[in-house]
């Protein structure tokens, strides 16, 4: 009556991963479905969903993901396909790589920033994102 259907990559998209506040990695995520980060992840981030660090969140390392929210800290390098909206209360560091960039009035971003012009979309090859 029940039948459990495998789902596949793009059927996980929408869902989201959460790591809460309290919580360190140190080592590299890859994830296919959107994530929301508010604890500590020391190390890489590659998602073909959106990213989202909260107001607790810390990243230091390199991401690669279609789009991104950030309202905590982020140093290092990050690449967003699509969007990358920085609120208020967001430190970014680093090196910044966008298709559209929003930055709320009061955000601390002390980065290079390049704006992207072949949008494409993050795929994941071997653990390891690609354009």
């Amino acid at each position: 009556m029940f039948d459990k259907v495998k789902k596949n990559g793009t059927d996980l998209l929408g869902k989201t991963n959460r790591i809460v506040e309290g919580t360190s990695i140190i080592g590299d995520i890859v994830s296919k479905a959107d994530f929301r980060l508010d604890g500590e992840l020391i190390g890489n981030f590659t998602s073909q969903g959106k990213l989202v660090i909260g107001a607790s969140g810390v990243v230091k390392g390199e991401i690669i993901c279609n789009n991104a929210d950030i309202e905590g800290e982020f140093q290092g390098k990050i690449k967003v396909l699509e969007i990358l909206n920085i609120k208020a209360s967001a430190q970014i560091h680093g090196e910044v790589a966008v298709g559209k960039l929003s930055i709320e009035p009061g955000a601390d971003f002390t980065a290079t920033c390049t704006m992207l012009t072949n949008n494409k979309e993050v795929t994941l090859k071997d653990g390891k994102g690609t354009e």
